[in-house]
């Protein structure tokens, strides 16, 4: 069953983690992804261990953050600093639909690598820069950072306990979650000027910068700022406009009690034997239940405590309230809905033999995504495009010898 973007050619230029999570995006639509990395060391993340993947050549490891984002590429070493690799570049760029690189600002300029001049040879390329603060701006040329731009872009403001709280102070998301969301919005617009190029024959460029998608991905923190003047404030795993949405100790553990509407809060309280919560004037509403939030939440907290984990989850199962476990991630692995979805997957190797990977959340009817290639040892297909550019043997040669692969 042919991809959905079967056909189309992608040159990643990209390192670390936002680029290469938007051209593992594009891989796992069906694209050609061409990862092109330095030659003897490669993108960053595969040094960022351990954990390490060790590969079926003893002398061969990369560490597992690698893994995360470059599975359904091709490697190839490539100097573009050196005349010739960047000759071998230009005409990879000949034949390419995308082009994503996350170069500081100006940086590929000085080798005629930027998209003014690229766009010359291409008319049709879809040039993607990803940088820390955009092309524009005081900020421009500062480098950017996953956790930089969570402190500058407002997140960790609003993550954590109160300062009043012990342990209070900001923290920053557990996962690099700026990056994610840089490469997601990264992949929603290539794939919007893909569909714009068929209409209209040309390319374009697109600037995304982390602390923009920062920015956006306020959501709802930032429309309380600029529509409501508030300046939201940190209370830890609370939500500042949903009560009780947070979560509680057990008798055994932890779980997250997410009630979303006072229906759903009726439900709780009758599955938890305080119905007279319900009918509380200072509780009757979702409003009124923000205004009266550490009372409500203070008798929860001792009703919460009198059964297990599983005793209230299988209550909201029965009930039809929000509530489920905090998990560690082995448990996340275990958990039999997680299995169902079948989000681990098993791809075969021949540079690191089976290894096993997290699967895309997308899922098609008509083009279902594949797992036939695992992220690739360091210019493992140097060779095979280089052929598919027309190089003989000797002019292959001839570049290794100039030390441009």
């Amino acid at each position: 069953m042919a991809a959905a973007l079967q056909g189309v050619t992608v040159l990643d230029l990209s390192r670390i983690l936002a680029g290469p999570w938007s051209t593992q995006n594009l891989a796992d639509l069906g694209a050609d992804v061409i990862k092109v990395e330095r030659p003897g060391q490669g993108d960053d993340t595969r040094s960022w261990g351990p954990p390490f993947v060790q590969g079926t050549d003893p002398s061969t490891k990369d560490a597992a953050y690698f893994f995360c984002c470059n599975r359904g590429k091709r490697s190839i070493t490539l100097d573009f600093t050196i005349e010739q690799g960047r000759e071998v570049l230009l005409e990879l760029v000949r034949k390419a639909d995308i082009l994503v690189e996350n170069y500081k600002v100006g940086g590929l300029k000085k080798y005629g690598l930027d998209y003014d001049s690229l766009s010359k040879i291409n008319p049709k390329l879809i040039y993607c820069s990803i940088t820390g603060f955009g092309q524009t701006g005081p900020y421009a040329a500062r480098p950017g950072y996953d956790a930089l731009v969570q402190a500058m872009g407002g997140l960790m403001s609003i993550t954590g306990e109160s300062d009043s709280t012990p342990g209070g102070g900001p923290q920053k998301v557990g996962v690099a979650v700026v990056d994610v969301l840089t490469g997601l919005y990264a992949t929603s617009a290539i794939l919007a000027a893909l569909y714009h190029r068929t209409q209209s024959g040309q390319g374009q460029y697109i600037d995304i910068a982390l602390l923009d998608v920062q920015v956006a991905a306020l959501a709802n923190q930032a429309s309380n700022y600029v529509l409501g003047g508030q300046v939201p404030q940190r209370i830890g795993s609370a939500h500042p406009s949903i009560v009780p949405y947070q979560p509680f100790a057990c008798a055994d553990g932890h779980v997250m009690l997410a009630i979303g509407n006072d229906t759903q809060f009726a439900a709780f309280c009758r599955a938890a034997g305080c119905e007279g919560l319900a009918q509380d004037e200072r509780f009757r509403s979702n409003a009124l239940r923000v205004q009266h939030r550490e009372a409500l939440v203070g008798i929860l907290h001792e009703r919460m405590g009198l059964k297990t984990v599983d005793q209230w989850c299988q209550l909201a199962t029965d009930n039809g309230f929000p509530c489920g476990p905090i998990n560690t991630i082995d448990r996340v692995f275990a958990d039999p809905q997680v299995q169902a979805r079948e989000l681990r997957v098993s791809v075969p190797s021949e540079g690191y033999g089976t290894v096993d990977l997290v699967a895309s959340p997308m899922r098609f009817s008509g083009t279902p995504i594949s797992y036939e290639m695992a992220p690739p040892l360091l210019g493992e297909h140097t060779d095979d495009v280089l052929a598919e550019l027309g190089l003989d043997a000797k002019a292959v040669a001839d570049l290794r010898s100039a030390k441009a692969i």
